[in-house]
């Protein structure tokens, strides 16, 4: 796709396409992520886009500017769906340990789409949702506000990293995941203890272990990491009330 957009009160097609829909950005979107799941990046294209739908692929110009426009809404559908199943319970904590596994969990039901999208900043409305609500959790539990970012910041660059490190392996044919997995048993696990004693010893966690993916590990760690530092600013309040800057804060 080229920088070409129709002005925005005429985008919405109101007549039917050969296969009898209406177009719209949700359809389009939703069509981009299947083909992206079946056929991987290649396939999106303002040609195949346009087949899929049977509809000119002219007339995407009248919903996105360009394929980096579109990949910007894909990357956004993918937000939206992992807030409409969460549900927080005031446990800070546990509601971004929660969180977090429910975007890791929809980065990988849809990898191609993830690989692509899970580095950008869309500025679009679920994003913007999900800023706003993530932010809400950490000041809510008491993190002063530059420490809600900072933890924000590295919360959601994890869970994004993960998430495209994993969906890359999970876009990888069978046979190479399987032979990437053989590797820990056929080379590792046969080092001989002499000349490499440490992962001699820990051969068998290494082959039982490295199959899967060390997200839920490395949320944990980041969760109890600033909860330590929660309960560590906490205690320099008492001392030290200049510290704190967050409504919850204020109102002790």
């Amino acid at each position: 796709m080229t920088d070409r957009v129709v002005p925005s009160a005429a985008r919405r097609r109101r007549r039917p396409t050969k296969t009898g829909v209406v177009l719209s950005e949700e359809l389009i979107v939703e069509t981009a992520l299947r083909l992206l799941k079946e056929h991987g990046a290649d396939a999106l294209t303002v040609r195949r886009l346009g087949l899929a739908l049977g509809a000119d692929p002219s007339a995407l110009y009248r919903y996105f500017h360009d394929t980096d426009d579109l990949l910007l809404a894909i990357a956004d559908e993918l937000i939206g769906r992992t807030l409409r199943t969460w549900h927080p319970t005031g446990d800070w904590c546990a509601d971004l340990r929660d969180l977090g596994l429910r975007m890791h969990s929809g980065a990988l039901a849809h990898p191609q789409a993830a690989v692509l999208s899970s580095y950008r900043v869309t500025g679009r409305v679920h994003e913007i949702e999900a800023v706003e609500r993530i932010l809400g959790v950490l000041r809510g539990a008491g993190f002063p506000d530059p420490e809600a970012v900072r933890i924000y910041h590295a919360f959601v660059d994890q869970t994004l990293a993960f998430a495209a490190l994993d969906s890359a392996s999970v876009a990888l044919p069978r046979s190479a995941q399987e032979a990437e997995a053989g590797v820990w048993r056929a080379t590792y696990a046969r080092l001989p203890a002499d000349t490499h004693p440490h992962i001699a010893a820990t051969a068998r966690h290494l082959v039982a272990d490295m199959r899967h993916s060390a997200y839920p590990t490395a949320l944990d760690l980041l969760l109890a990491a600033a909860a330590a530092r929660l309960t560590e600013l906490t205690a320099r309040h008492t001392t030290d009330p200049a510290h704190w800057d967050t409504p919850a804060a204020r109102r002790v």
